[in-house]
């Protein structure tokens, strides 16, 4: 389903510091994974170099926003110890705000609320939590206590577990149950700036990924918060086409603009410049 021009891309912002920023259009956020194990890129940005060129490389190619991450969550991975992960994202966010423009809005990839805090004061601007606060029950109160704002997503256990635990009933009605009931909890403690990502290859087969692409207007019109969607070079993709992550940029810019088409303000991906000529091309069909 398609929804109307008026929804596509009308604005939205964040309260990134003391900063609001304004976004006119969807917004690209660019992946930066400094970890030795994520599906795609693993091991190429571990030095203290890589993550820097690679992180200008990010900006130099339109993204919007730099999302660090420093633990796979790629089905079956085991995460790192919540103090192993700080210490890494500690020195990693310390360097990128040393050598970074001092405007780049950066974005934390974590699920536990010790190193999200240890994050944010070397700092991270936004949380983006795969969890949707499940692994941590401080996750949500330090959100609230740091101010910042926080990607919602959906999944079920553990990394190690999720793809044990793709039974639905009804997979869109549960999806807009967790973040109807995750988004109240939010609210109740003061947390104002949500993004909701539903979650495309967290305890969902590739068949509920599509069935969930799908009906993504479901949520884009359901919410008023801005909705986050991370396909890039993802298996729906690479399973789906009998390819490899490496050959799927071609199937994950069709996903991105199916999923533009149905409402969603921010594309999570690797290549920020396919993703920005996406959002310019959709936008010239209004």
């Amino acid at each position: 389903m398609i929804i109307s021009k008026g929804n596509i891309f009308s604005s939205f912002s964040l309260r990134c510091g003391k900063n609001i920023v304004e976004f006119d259009r969807p917004c690209v956020m660019g992946i930066l994974n400094v970890t030795p194990d994520s599906f795609y890129d693993g091991g190429s940005h571990v030095d203290d170099d890589s993550i820097i060129r690679h992180a200008h490389w990010l900006l130099d190619e339109g993204a919007d926003i730099i999302d660090v991450g420093a633990v796979s969550s790629r089905p079956g991975a085991i995460l790192l110890p919540p103090d192993e992960e700080a210490a890494r994202l500690r020195n990693v966010m310390s360097m990128l705000r040393r050598e970074l423009p001092a405007d780049t809005i950066i974005s934390v990839d974590t699920c536990y609320s010790r190193p999200a805090e240890a994050a944010v004061e070397a700092g991270a601007d936004i949380i983006n939590d795969i969890s949707g606060g499940q692994f941590d029950e401080d996750m949500f109160p330090t959100v609230a206590r740091l101010k910042v704002p926080y990607v919602l997503s959906h999944t079920r256990g553990l990394p190690s577990e999720m793809q044990t635990l793709t039974d639905y009933d009804d997979l869109m009605r549960e999806i807009q149950f967790f973040f109807s009931e995750r988004l109240e909890m939010l609210y109740r403690l003061g947390v104002a700036d949500v993004l909701l990502d539903p979650g495309f290859g967290f305890a969902k087969t590739t068949d509920q990924n599509y069935e969930l692409m799908a009906h993504l207007c479901d949520i884009t019109t359901t919410f008023r918060q801005p909705v986050l969607v991370g396909v890039s070079r993802k298996s729906m993709i690479y399973k789906a086409l009998g390819i490899t992550p490496q050959e799927s940029l071609n199937g994950t810019t069709v996903l991105n603009t199916i999923a533009l088409l149905q409402g969603a303000k921010m594309l999570r991906v690797h290549d920020p410049r396919e993703a920005r000529q996406t959002i310019e091309m959709v936008g010239r069909m209004w």
